[in-house]
């Protein structure tokens, strides 16, 4: 997606460690315009997939998943970070953030994530997998069928896409990086 690479090249910032920021418009300040292009471009790619639901884990998938949603007109159920104390019929994984080097226990409710379903999960980034392998399990646990997922930035060079493509998943990544190496952005 052109208007994303440019954007990226413009605006994001590289730091040591494979670290990518894109905070002045996807993940704490957002462009609203950005990301309605972004949801039509994720809704062209999975064209045709039986998808009635989209999901997505807290909190930087939220924005570009509503996007899809809303043009969809599907429900979006987001996956959480923390356990509430009202969750009924919770269902749990283990996450590793590579960002905040901290593992998270998410969780969602089955009330939500049916055999029924079948889902498009959205999120900001695919880097090492960790996200995407906690959404495999949560659907495995409840049943549910995953249509694909959408990711707005991959980083290749982590490789995550490989723990996706063993489970038959489709992949789409709007925008990915082959190297951050000496904090020089270089777009596939």
């Amino acid at each position: 997606m052109e208007l994303l690479k440019q954007r990226i090249m413009q605006d994001g910032k590289c730091y040591p460690g494979g670290i990518l920021k894109v905070d002045s418009f996807i993940n704490h300040q957002m462009d609203p315009t950005l990301m309605y292009e972004i949801a039509k471009e994720f809704i062209k790619r999975f064209e045709g997939r039986p998808i009635n639901k989209i999901v997505t884990i807290e909190a930087s998938g939220i924005a570009p998943a509503i996007f899809v949603g809303y043009l969809m007109k599907l429900p979006v159920v987001f996956i959480k970070k923390k356990k509430p104390k009202t969750m009924e019929n919770m269902l749990t994984s283990v996450v590793h953030s590579f960002t905040k080097d901290r593992d998270y226990t998410v969780c969602i409710s089955s009330n939500f994530l049916c055999p029924d379903d079948h889902i498009l999960f959205i999120d900001d980034f695919l880097a090492y997998g960790n996200a995407s392998k906690g959404v495999i399990d949560l659907c495995k646990q409840s049943g549910t069928t995953i249509e694909g997922m959408g990711f707005i930035i991959e980083k290749a060079f982590q490789n995550g896409r490989e723990a996706i493509e063993q489970e038959n998943i489709q992949i789409e990544s709007l925008a990915i990086v082959d190297n951050l190496s000496n904090c020089q952005i270089t777009l596939r």
